[in-house]
């Protein structure tokens, strides 16, 4: 109370709060019901006194208040705000968060999409669009005053994070840039790097959670606390710990031999019953359980499409029901409102019954897999409450504002792309940090539960683990080249490029790198003392060892070699109807080949949709009724055919009842033969002359006397070890020194021998490829310089144009792609002979994958379903033929349609290209595909 101050501090706060009245930041905590954070109030107070600010906060900590400011400031000083995400789902919600508070005359949106109210002093974008801004010299940047990178930590993403730097490097000095990032463990790094290139810049970290986060295991019927205190430490459950033991057969009581044997028998009994309840609950079981225990809403992670809708169906074949009839009322009204323009025979297509069944229960999928607008309805629902149980994909975590009670993560394993792989501490915090509403909970909750095997420690380890370090996957991309050197010039483009996160991290690893090659050298000098022999120079000695191994080991990849080119040469000698034994891998066993796959062989590239096999690769079909391209890999050994029979003319791979007629006629003809058994290969090492001498040198080396050689010998593996992995790391400095530039410089004269840039010029074939944006930039460019598809319908533009942008979430290329006829088919053909091309270009000027830049195969694989959406054709006809969920449909015809919109802009003027791509956009933009998510 200011009646017990002091008259001199009563002036002191009248002072101050006057003083606080007089920023901006005071109108702006006014506009919110709660008060600001402490970090919250550091980052703006720092923005207001015009520095930029790297916020660094839990997810829902609500580190965008200090973006909301930004846009604040912006207003009240007359100047522009962009609000940048990473998706587009993201900016349409902070679209429509900012309208509601600042006015829709105020605030625009940008996202390829849609454009709304492009002029406003406002606009949220999402990050490509500025990027492409910068590139374009927009007037839009006129008056820019600040920009908002949220999601910041998005540059680690190795397909899309180079935007993010190219943006943070080209954005005007006079641009306050507030970038938003989840907890990362470097922070301090990226902060001095932002400092480096955009200047003064405050970093603020908070680890505080607003809402406490409780980690549990869920096991059977009962739910364990992951930690237990003791005192200041938390420490993993004993329970928990005890209840591995049990689950492995070890016995954790009745060790005591002073007990007898009725209680050590007592103990055992305990102990098996215990055992018994050591069962993973079912999807519905845990929904059920949450929902006793009040915990609900939850969102349960699964890592599969599949896996989600399954969940659903289990939780209503179980009869879960989680809302009140005045609940499912209110949701089919406001399913109904947001479906309305969906014309009512694409509503079977899509699962819509069932999907509304689910909602009215209070129960949801989530996944990339769903319908645009059935996504949005369940995050609507979700976060009005009439929505209970979300099972989700992990794309959820990915910046939407959808927090829950509780997060449920069904295992801590998932397919990475390539392998199934432990889930991260850095993706386990991203996903359970969903849970705990601000404002609404007093708590979260963080449930894994029981799987068998599972280790509570490393459960642990997860929980408790703040490693997820910000790494760059900035890399100079074709378009990127030519954009930066029709501003700058070569060498302004290629010290602008040195600039980059990429390089800064580099550069400061180097030091680190140095600091380990003199450590390594001071240990070298010690093994080198240790491995003296008195009899003789035993470093010659040990040399002469190692090239007796290596002349061992060579040999035997010879004779490995060896097999391989007979078992390739016996696989050419292949023909339709031949009958085989496949030796080994995941269809050994009978087949019959359809196909013998030497064309497959020579399609091939180094880089691409589909992986480089070397050798045939026949297509066959199994006992098993599978029809199935093999691989090189499947024949270690020669493999001859056992017996002939004939394909019927009629045999269609895609039905099953061809395939299982086929099939069983295989068995009958050749179900009696026994695997073909191979000689073992002799081996050559005895009979070879270098092995020989090398031998007879070692055994007449003086060393080779020593009583103690093989002490000696142990120091001297350690000192050749070390020594190698100490040239290992200087080859490492070398190649981290301006690997950017180097980079660039590779590129650079690729696009010199091309002719699209000539000096410090760009040419006019150049200057169109700085409209390309996108995976394949270089080759989409070649075909408009090429003609490929001039004279295309539009349709059938679109069936070549999905070849830029499309990728198979599978590599199994068992059954080729079906392809529009007509033109297109040709243009295709034309296309992928173009990238082979480009392909060799990359290799002879070392333009590597690892570098992230060269140019993958076009995956003709959605071609077929572009080409007869834009004809017209109704959804239920096109997904059926297409075989993906109708969510995975649209947004890759949205994708497609954005490169039409970039070939209409860029394409040559006379030619028909720009015309059909414009025609070709108003075909596909229609039903499913045009639905605005706006709103």
């Amino acid at each position: 109370m200011t009646e017990d101050l002091s008259p001199a501090e009563r002036y002191a706060v009248a002072r101050k709060r006057a003083a606080d009245a007089a920023t901006a930041l005071a109108p702006f905590r006014d506009l919110y019901d709660f008060e600001l954070d402490a970090f919250q109030i550091e980052a703006c107070q720092a923005l207001e006194a015009g520095k930029g600010v790297l916020v660094a906060a839990p997810t829902g900590s609500g580190k965008t208040i200090v973006g909301e400011f930004a846009v604040h400031l912006a207003l009240a000083q007359g100047r522009k705000c962009f609000y940048t995400t990473p998706i587009k789902a993201l900016s349409n919600q902070k679209y429509n968060d900012l309208a509601a508070r600042y006015g829709a005359a105020n605030v625009g949106l940008l996202t390829g999409d849609n454009s709304v109210n492009a002029g406003a002093p406002v606009i949220v974008m999402t990050t490509e669009v500025l990027r492409n801004m910068l590139y374009a010299g927009s007037r839009a940047l006129l008056g820019l005053g600040y920009v908002v990178m949220d999601e910041v930590h998005y540059l680690s993403d190795r397909f899309r994070g180079a935007v993010w730097e190219e943006v943070i490097i080209h954005l005007p000095e006079s641009v306050t840039l507030v970038s938003l990032s989840a907890t990362v463990s470097n922070a301090e790094e990226f902060g001095d790097w932002l400092d480096t290139v955009r200047g003064d810049t405050r970093v603020i970290v908070s680890e505080h959670r607003p809402v406490p986060l409780w980690q549990h295991v869920l096991a059977g019927r009962r739910m364990y606390d992951l930690f237990e205190e003791k005192g200041d430490k938390k420490e993993v459950n004993p329970d928990l710990v005890r209840m591995l033991r049990m689950e492995n057969g070890r016995p954790t009581a009745g060790r005591d031999k002073r007990r007898g044997r009725p209680q050590r028998e007592a103990d055992r009994e305990r102990e098996r019953r215990q055992r018994s309840r050591l069962w993973t609950p079912s999807r519905a079981e845990v929904i059920d359980r949450l929902d006793s225990e009040g915990l609900l809403p939850a969102i349960t992670f699964i890592f599969s499409r599949a896996g989600c809708e399954a969940a659903v169906q289990q939780c209503l074949h179980a009869g879960l029901r989680l809302n009140a009839t005045a609940d499912r009322a209110r949701v089919r009204e406001i399913v109904e409102a947001r479906t309305l323009d969906i014309p009512d025979q694409d509503l079977h297509v899509l699962g819509y019954f069932e999907w509304l069944e689910g909602l009215e229960r209070g129960i949801a999928a989530h996944h990339a897999g769903m319908l645009p607008t059935f996504k949005e309805v369940v995050e609507e629902l979700f976060v009005r409450g009439l929505v209970k149980a979300v099972f989700a994909t992990e794309t959820l975590a990915l910046g939407i504002n959808m927090p829950a009670r509780s997060v449920v993560l069904e295992k801590l394993v998932k397919w990475n792309g390539e392998q199934h792989a432990d889930i991260t501490p850095g993706e386990f915090t991203q996903l359970t940090g969903r849970a705990g509403r601000r404002g609404i909970d007093i708590e979260g909750h963080a449930v894994v539960l029981w799987q068998r095997g599972m280790d509570p420690g490393a459960v642990a380890g997860l929980a408790g683990a703040r490693t997820y370090p910000l790494r760059s996957s900035f890399k100079p991309s074709y378009n990127m080249a030519v954009n930066l050197v029709s501003q700058f010039g070569r060498h302004r483009s290629r010290e602008l490029l040195e600039t980059s996160f990429a390089q800064f991290q580099a550069d400061r690893a180097v030091v680190g790198i140095s600091r380990q090659v003199q450590k390594n050298e001071e240990g070298l000098e010690g093994y080198l003392a240790s491995m003296t022999c008195h009899l003789g120079d035993f470093e010659e000695y040990s040399r002469l060892r190692r090239q007796l191994k290596d002349r061992e080991t060579e040999l035997a990849k010879q004779g490995a070699a060896q097999r391989r080119a007979a078992a390739s040469v016996a696989l050419e000698k292949l023909k339709p109807g031949d009958i085989i034994h496949v030796p080994t891998g995941k269809f050994a066993g009978l087949a019959l080949v359809l196909d013998p796959g030497t064309q497959a062989a020579r399609g091939t590239g180094r880089r691409g949709s589909f992986e480089h096999h070397e050798g045939p690769r026949p297509m066959v079909l199994t006992a098993q009724r599978q029809v199935k391209r093999l691989a090189a890999l499947d024949f270690p050994v020669p493999v001859e055919p056992l017996d002939r029979m004939r394909v019927p003319k009629s045999f269609n791979p895609r039905s099953p009842q061809s395939r299982r007629d086929l099939a069983s006629a295989l068995r009958t003809k050749a179900g009696h033969y026994e695997p073909q058994r191979h000689r073992k290969q002799r081996s050559e090492a005895a009979e070879d002359a270098e092995i020989a001498r090398l031998r007879a040198e070692i055994r007449q080396h003086p060393c080779h006397g020593c009583a103690e050689r093989e002490d000696h010998a142990r120091w001297a593996e350690r000192y050749h070890r070390l020594r190698r992995d100490t040239r290992q790391l200087e080859r490492r400095i070398e190649g981290r020194t301006n690997t950017i530039a180097r980079t660039f410089d590779r590129v650079y004269s690729l696009l010199s021998e091309l002719e699209y840039l000539d000096g410090d010029e760009v040419t006019e074939d150049g200057r169109r490829l700085a409209r390309l944006y996108g995976e394949l930039d270089l080759l989409a460019s070649e075909c408009l310089r090429d003609g490929v598809w001039e004279g295309l319908p539009p349709s059938e533009l679109a069936g070549c144009v999905s070849a830029l942008v499309y990728e198979s979430r599978s590599s199994d290329d068992a059954l080729p792609p079906r392809l529009p006829g007509g033109r297109a088919k040709q243009a295709l053909a034309e296309m992928v002979h173009i990238w082979g091309r480009l392909d060799a270009l990359e290799e002879e000027h070392r333009i590597t994958a690892a570098e992230g830049v060269g140019q993958r195969e076009p995956d003709l694989g959605f071609a077929w379903a572009a080409y007869r959406w834009a004809e017209g054709h109704g959804l239920d006809a096109v997904l059926s033929d297409a075989d993906m969920p109708a969510g995975d449909f649209v947004r890759w015809c949205k994708q497609v349609i954005d490169v039409l919109g970039q070939l209409a802009a860029a394409a040559p003027p006379g030619g028909t290209v720009g015309k059909n791509a414009r025609r070709a956009i108003e075909e596909m933009r229609r039903g499913v595909v045009a639905y605005t998510s706006v709103g």
